[in-house]
């Protein structure tokens, strides 16, 4: 097979142009191309006035170490296509894998046991997508929250109420099964080639709901609002779970356990912390969510071709001399800012985009670091009381009803508290409340935001504009501790196994998938 890459179009153009692009760079007649299958697409923005799409492609011809020998182009090569193999099977166990939570990891590990002969039990506390949706739309609408079904927990993890993004830093050959699996399930094409894919809040429903069906039909048992309250061990290995669901406690017999809870089970943590199962605190990052209007944005990145082009995200950093970092995470062009909350009395901000991120602004989470370093509790849990921590102040600056508390970035930068909106108008619902964010957040976090964001300005003009607003407050980037496992991805309690990204794994949508994987891997070669 060929692989041609460094193949540039201008935005409008079109397949057949990319054809003639690749007969070129092969030196043959567009007319003796077979078939082209777009494997990655680019924007190269370095040039305002000149932007173009990117593209590498592959094919297959005859003779085609002939054709790599002569031609033309550079970027021409022979590849070899490999597909993702799940290993062969050897689980004997007459007792089918537990599964605890349906976000991506536990939805990735339940899809390939499954299509593999192995039937799981999946125990979600929250509710189906369809149900969780209107739980949350009622949450956004009348500030009524639901502890079990919100943007936390509910089925696809909180990841079905964000942006679908599924960039990863990670390299691993399980993710093209991950995108396969997705757009097997109904995702867009383009994920499987695109530089920065996304499926988009809205479809994402669809595609969980898809592999909701494909796993019933392939003989798991899914159990929404059913929630992990215990195990129960012997000799130092899981021999079942306890579980709370409509029909009261139950006890389900398991030699195997995939533990994937999401960042935000708290309970499901301090029950871990009480039946002995080791666990460490990790990094995390705290911070706001910052809000602009996506036209100026976009106007920055592309210049005046911004019309002709998708809504641009952006990533920035900054390295202080205090030796603390800022960073923007989770970018969600053309999207909304989202309460997130989990439990009653604080406020939680996310973002969120919709397939077309076609809204009025783009948001991101704007991020310091912290560590065991900031809350020096021996306790396993003290960065989940950190989170809390802020998380009320939050909720009582915003003034109650889960409004959050929100400030100009020019006020925010001088210190004084905003009494309304500019040119920017904020996207959270319940709404907010204008104010100084200073008291729902260490004085380290502020310090680090106020210094970083005209270093942020220079990378990306427009970045620090007075009228951008800052929401209040974002604790849940990632999970505050991590449960300990071994090589064979098993916590020292054996038949647990800890993964994805409340497990402390994984980091997004793809990577849990994949590390849920990994697991499913290994419980089947067990």
């Amino acid at each position: 097979m060929l692989r041609v890459g460094n193949l540039s179009l201008p935005p409008d153009g079109d397949m057949e142009l990319l054809r003639r692009r690749t007969a070129r760079a092969l030196g043959v007649r567009p007319g003796a191309l077979e078939e082209l299958t777009i494997v990655r697409q680019s924007i190269d923005a370095r040039k305002k006035n000149d932007i173009r799409y990117i593209y590498t492609v592959e094919l297959s011809m005859p003779n085609e170490a002939a054709l790599v020998k002569n031609a033309p182009g550079r970027s021409v090569t022979l590849t070899e296509r490999t597909p993702y193999v799940f290993p062969k099977v050897s689980r004997r166990s007459s007792l089918p894998p537990v599964v605890v939570g349906m976000g991506p990891a536990g939805l990735f590990a339940a899809l390939f046991l499954a299509r593999n002969g192995l039937p799981c039990i999946i125990l979600e506390r929250g509710q189906d997508v369809d149900r969780r949706t209107r739980d949350v739309e009622n949450f956004w609408s009348a500030g009524a929250l639901d502890e079990s079904s919100n943007v936390q927990f509910g089925e696809g993890g909180a990841g079905a109420f964000s942006d679908g993004k599924l960039t990863t830093g990670t390299h691993d050959r399980r993710i093209s099964a991950v995108l396969d699996a997705l757009a097997e399930a109904g995702a867009p094409v383009d994920i499987r080639y695109s530089h920065k894919p996304h499926i988009g809040t809205d479809v994402l429903r669809e595609v969980v709901r898809a592999i909701r069906k494909e796993l019933i039909a392939l003989g798991c048992d899914v159990r929404f609002g059913h929630k992990l309250t215990g195990l129960t061990v012997s000799g130092g290995t899981v021999t079942g779970v306890e579980a709370e669901g409509p029909e009261g406690r139950r006890i389900l017999a398991a030699d195997t356990v995939i533990l994937a809870p999401g960042h935000s089970a708290r309970d499901t943590f301090a029950m871990l912390r009480e039946a002995g199962v080791p666990m460490e605190r990790k990094r995390f990052a705290v911070g706001v969510r910052i809000e602009h209007s996506q036209r100026e944005i976009s106007l920055s990145q592309y210049g005046s071709a911004w019309e002709k082009l998708p809504p641009p995200d952006y990533k920035l950093s900054c390295h202080l001399p205090s030796g603390r970092s800022a960073f923007t995470f989770c970018v969600c062009p053309g999207g909304q800012v989202v309460a997130a909350a989990s439990q009653q009395r604080g406020v939680v901000t996310n973002g969120m985009s919709r397939r077309a991120r076609d809204g009025e602004n783009i948001n991101g989470g704007l991020l310091v670091g912290v560590g065991p370093e900031d809350f020096p509790e021996g306790d396993v849990l003290s960065g989940v009381r950190f989170q809390e921590q802020w998380e009320a102040a939050a909720f009582r600056l915003g003034g109650g009803g889960f409004r959050a508390p929100a400030q100009r970035v020019g006020d925010f930068l001088r210190g004084r508290p905003s009494e309304g909106p500019g040119s920017v108008l904020p996207t959270y619902c319940p709404g907010v409340a204008w104010t100084d964010l200073s008291p729902c957040l260490p004085g380290y976090v502020t310090d680090t935001l106020r210094q970083a964001l005209p270093l942020m300005d220079r990378k990306l003009r427009g970045f620090a504009a007075p009228d951008g607003v800052l929401t209040g407050v974002e604790t849940r980037s990632s999970s505050p501790i991590r449960i300990l496992r071994d090589e064979n991805y098993q916590s020292l309690l054996r038949g647990l196994y800890p993964c994805g990204e409340g497990a402390g794994y994984a980091g997004g949508i793809v990577s849990a998938a994949v590390d849920g994987i990994r697991v499913a891997e290994a419980v089947a070669s067990r």
